[in-house]
């Protein structure tokens, strides 16, 4: 649980979870929307107990010309993570309900808020790249008609040459170091001076871009795409302030979202400039998308405006590349955010792999792939590596969902080139959604092989070797147990708790020893090294290791030996720690609970439980020993969050959606927000303790080399967003520290009967400027103060409870055992471990994204099944044409539009001071009624 603590301080970074929804939504079609990020904290646990609950849903706008229609509600949708709100107004009492969208929204509630502006986008549309296009506009007025014909058709063509003899995998095909070399786009360029000027830079050579660096002429970073306006990017500025704009395609230069790039500034003349509405509410829908626009042009389906893509794409490129004329805004005296291009690829983190549909381009030697994901371009695929029946059946293909992975990006064509990897199935069905997402993602699915089981314990049963059980502390005569979900089968931790004769206890925090069984360097060593973690869906788990490992061997199942690390305090009924101890143990759990037993001991502490109403104890140990224990750990456990909340911890509980499977389709029959109770804080609290020790313990043995997990401070610009937001609507919450914020969300919310829902809204909101939780090793960074964990509040942190499901884990646990003089000495260098460090971040990152999609998939799927769901929910945001909304019994966010409202007759948007403000007039349920006016 120690990571639903730190984790719910941060927001999901997942922009594409809305995309199988609108699948299901219009299964018949092959209908493509935008997505957007979703709002929630990761559902994954930190202490190896999963809950498999997931976010809330995304954002579904749809645009021209691939619009179908929207449902009277608007497309299910939540707000973008870097969007701040402003207050609303609610001006009167709906009395006319249109369909999807309940009567009682927002009303009484006392927060109406705006979703106007992005924390960190700082840009609401347009551009200097929008200035440009117009000027070009007037420029080609000017000259003489050319022959369309002849133009598009050279365009097409230059578009999408089909690749020959190229494998869809292991293609190189990145334009910098981390892929194709300059020179190749050098003599691209060259080969195509005769025709057209390219569309796309070169990238700068490697000496250039560090020299460039070195200098500080030149900026590295992760690029974020805007999901809901692709072409909107944003690079972090290295000093904190506003993020730097990237405007269209050319200026990504090919890169995709993800990957770690270098920019240059363009100059000050050329940057975004902001009006006052656009600082106050930037990245607000206030500027409609326009054909005019490339970026959204690509993404329509292919047609006649395809063959006008190249064109407009060149003529893009040419007014990037034209010095400023006069007409140019100047930023004196105004607020600008500076803007850039790409210039190098540094990493490519976008796996390059998506999924989508495929369209039959007429007379061509390729298909046309569109993906999904709108944030990534179209692909021209060769016809050959399409299904044998595609060119004469092409609309026997219209709903079935593809696999492409990009190998090629030319700079003179908007268009990638790829290769078809696998026909999946039809889109808005759970499994083939399901193998897209994984397939997008890079999650490895695939059955181990044989070369890895044959590093596992070949014998059935396996035993315990005698000389490994002298080794150990014996701990089989203790009562200790589990706690988990009732559903979890990879158990790796267990708890004990003994009453000791001075009135202290001996609590015990006891995790499956997986090192044991992974030697360095195995076969099995890396391949979970390379997986990094395993990936929870609604329906299954992606394994790390093994299930041999997972389910067995080191699944601390009830009457089995098992191998395990322990970390045992010596504490006060009040918490604190008087002596601890850690090191290799041997144990033999007494009982199974899940979260519910546990609960129902702590809600019914004197009750007498019937053998049948909880699992089987083992005959060494008594009901009675078990509940003792599990009432004095949670009192203890009480102690220590309070302890921990005073001394400054944060905590901002999300809400996630569950599900009950039909146990034979595997389909949803049911959802319910899942509910986090007094018997997840009694692990969480635990797990917590045993993580900070062994932060303490690997740091002090090996301070260059120790594998840590940190979490910065919020965006500072961004919190001061959100004071002002705050303050705006007269609610006073203190932001000055985490543990600040914590103490002024409690009581702050009120005990009306919305303050549960004001409640839910406002954790929404702080969690959109929370960082990230990483790995690191410490040897990287200089000062300790930059280890801090900004949530938990605590100088030193790691992972190490869950070595079943997390690699980081493992090596957590080697460097333990090495520092107790119980286990070899590491080889691993201090760049090895910053390295793997990364390379969990990522996966990690990778693995939440897909289980938050996961649980978007299943809800869709449950609504389709059910029809309409009416609900309460309360506006969280709002923009000129629509508003979002929590939807209370079910934690998900829905942006309805009101050009899509069935029974709205007319909608106002207007700002009182900073004050927004919307009024809907709905249409009369009898003729001779007044309108309705809310």
């Amino acid at each position: 649980m120690d990571e639903t603590m730190e984790s719910s301080c941060i927001p999901s970074e997942a922009a594409d979870t809305n995309r199988a929804q609108n699948r299901v939504r219009t299964s018949q079609k092959a209908a493509k929307t935008q997505r957007a990020p979703q709002q929630n904290g990761p559902s994954e646990s930190d202490t190896g107990h999963e809950n498999q609950t997931g976010p809330g849903l995304k954002p579904a706008r749809r645009r021209k010309p691939r619009r179908s229609k929207q449902t009277p509600g608007g497309a299910l949708e939540a707000g973008t993570a870097d969007q701040l709100t402003h207050t609303a107004t609610n001006q009167v009492q709906k009395k006319h309900k249109p369909k999807h969208v309940n009567a009682n929204v927002g009303l009484g509630a006392g927060l109406l808020i705006d979703d106007s502006t992005p924390l960190s986008d700082g840009g609401g549309g347009g551009g200097e790249e929008q200035r440009k296009r117009k000027r070009n506009k007037k420029r080609k007025q000017k000259k003489p008609t050319e022959n369309a014909d002849d133009k598009v058709s050279g365009a097409v063509e230059s578009c999408g040459t089909p690749l020959k003899n190229t494998k869809a995998q292991g293609v190189n095909m990145s334009p910098s170091p981390a892929g194709q070399t300059n020179r190749t786009d050098r003599e691209n360029s060259r080969r195509n001076r005769g025709r057209k000027r390219p569309l796309y830079e070169d990238y700068m050579s490697v000496k250039d871009v560090s020299d460039g660096l070195k200098r500080e002429e030149l900026i590295q970073g992760v690029l974020r795409i805007n999901p809901k306006r692709y072409h909107e990017a944003f690079v972090p500025s290295p000093d904190g302030s506003a993020d730097i704009f990237l405007d269209g395609m050319v200026a990504r230069n090919r890169a995709l979202n993800g990957d770690v790039v270098v920019v240059k500034l363009l100059p000050p003349d050329q940057w975004k400039v902001l009006n006052g509405d656009e600082s106050e509410q930037a990245g607000a829908e206030k500027v409609r998308q326009s054909d005019t626009v490339p970026d959204v042009i690509v993404e329509a389906q292919y047609g006649e405006e395809d063959e006008e893509l190249c064109k407009r794409m060149e003529a893009a490129a040419l007014q990037d590349k034209a010095p400023p004329t006069a007409d140019t805004p100047s930023t004196s005296g105004r607020n600008a955010q500076r803007t850039a291009k790409v210039v190098y690829i540094v990493e490519q983190k976008h796996s390059r792999a998506v999924s989508g549909f495929i369209k039959l381009i007429p007379d061509k030697p390729f298909a046309l792939f569109s993906p999904s994901d709108h944030r990534v371009p179209r692909v021209n695929v060769p016809l050959s590596g399409c299904p044998a029946d595609f060119p004469s059946r092409p609309n026997d293909y219209s709903n079935t969902l593809f696999i492409c992975r990009i190998t090629h990006w030319p700079p003179d064509s908007p268009f990638a080139q790829g290769q078809l990897m696998k026909s999946l199935g039809q889109a808005g069905v759970i499994e083939p959604e399901t193998e897209a997402m994984l397939m997008e993602y890079d999650v490895d699915y695939s059955e181990f092989t044989d070369e890895v089981l044959a590093c596992l314990p070949q014998g059935r049963p396996w035993t315990i070797p005698p000389e490994e059980l002298k080794r150990r502390r014996d701990l089989r005569k203790e009562c200790i147990f589990t706690i988990d979900p009732a559903t979890a089968r990879d158990l790796d931790d267990a708890l004990s708790c003994k009453l000791l004769p001075d009135g202290n206890f001996e609590v015990g925090v006891h995790i499956a020893d997986v090192s044991y069984f992974i030697e360095e360097g195995s076969v099995l060593d890396y391949t979970a090294s390379r997986r990094a973690t395993s990936v929870y869906l609604v329906q299954k788990v992606i394994p790390m290791l093994p299930r041999l490992l997972c389910e067995e061997l080191c699944s601390l199942n009830p009457q089995n030996d098992r191998l395990t690390f322990s970390v045992i305090w010596t504490l006060s009924p009040e918490g604190k720690i008087l002596k601890e101890w850690m090191g290799r143990s041997v144990i033999r759990s007494c009982v199974k609970l899940s979260y519910d037993h546990a609960q129902s001991m702590i809600h019914s502490p004197h009750k007498e439980f019937g053998a049948d109403e909880l699992p089987q104890i083992s005959p060494e140990h008594s009901v009675q020993s078990v509940l003792q224990a599990v009432l004095h750990l949670h009192t203890i456990a009480a102690h220590l969050r309070a302890q921990r909340f005073r001394s400054g911890a944060l905590r901002l509980d999300q809400m996630k959606l569950a599900f009950t499977l039909d146990s034979g389709t595997g389909m949803p029959q049911g959802c319910y927000v899942y509910q986090y109770r007094d018997s997840n804080k009694l692990v969480e609290e635990f797990m917590l303790l045993a993580n900070m020790a062994v932060a303490h313990q690997i740091y002090r043995s090996s301070r260059e080399l120790a594998l840590l997990r940190r979490h910065a401070p919020p965006q500072s610009r961004l919190m001061d967003a959100l004071q002002e937001l705050c303050d705006h609507i007269g609610l006073n919450i203190d932001m000055s520290s985490a543990g600040a914020l914590h103490r002024s969300l409690e009581e702050a919310i009120g005990d009306d009967e919305y303050s549960a829902a004001r409640k839910a809204v406002l954790t929404h909101l702080c969690a959109r400027p929370m960082q990230m939780a990483v790995y690191f090793c410490t040897g990287v960074l200089q000062e300790e103060k930059l280890f801090h964990h900004y949530a938990l509040n605590v100088p030193l942190y790691t992972h190490f409870t869950s070595p079943i499901r997390r690699y980081a884990d493992i090596i957590v646990h080697r460097l333990l055992a090495s520092s107790l003089k119980c286990g070899p000495r590491v080889h691993l260098t201090q760049d090895d471990v910053q390295k793997q460090a990364s390379h969990c971040n990522d996966k990690k990152t990778a693995s939440k994204r897909v289980q938050e999609m996961s649980t978007e998939l299943f809800f869709s799927v449950f609504v389709r099944e059910c029809g309409p769901l009416d609900s309460k929910a309360m506006v969280m945001g709002m923009l000129d044409k629509s508003f979002d909304v929590l939807v209370l019994d079910y934690g998900v966010q829905k942006r309805i539009y009101c050009n899509a409202i069935e029974g709205l007759q007319s909608f106002n948007f207007r700002k009182v001071g900073k004050r927004p403000e919307m009024t809907l007039v709905w249409t009369p349920n009898e003729p001779e009624d007044d309108s309705v006016t809310q």
